[in-house]
């Protein structure tokens, strides 16, 4: 009976710290990189738009991943604006490698960086 006791404990205390491992790695913040380290994605805009709290979100033609600037509107981005100068228009986006379990295929992308025409729309790349 006692052997029953300690394979039960362990196997709590397994169970626990396997729970805050996988707390850790979704509370885990995207990293913060340098334009070197970014994965770079060019493609034409289809639609920017505002989703969840205050985030922008760019819609790539063709694109299955979704690309979105976290509380950009609070950075000072405008929608409409973005719409206006962005659809259509071949855009060049810069994201880190970054995973999680609560994305676990890589389907949404946190941006780190936009151009479009040589112009930097937004960026929280560190410098190199």
């Amino acid at each position: 009976m006692a052997y029953m006791k300690k394979y039960f404990n362990g196997f709590l205390i397994a169970i626990a710290l396997l729970f805050l491992l996988l707390v850790g790695l979704v509370l885990k913040p995207v990293p913060m990189i340098a334009e070197s380290e970014a994965i770079k994605v060019t493609g034409k805009v289809a639609g920017v738009y505002q989703t969840g709290i205050k985030d922008v979100h760019i819609a790539i033609e063709g694109s299955t991943q979704n690309y979105y600037i976290n509380r950009g509107v609070e950075a000072g981005l405008n929608i409409k604006d973005l719409n206006q100068r962005l659809v259509g228009q071949e855009v060049t986006l810069y994201f880190p490698k970054y995973w999680t379990p609560l994305d676990w295929n890589n389907r949404v992308r946190h941006l780190s960086r936009v151009d479009h025409s040589g112009q930097i729309i937004y960026t929280e790349l560190l410098t190199d």
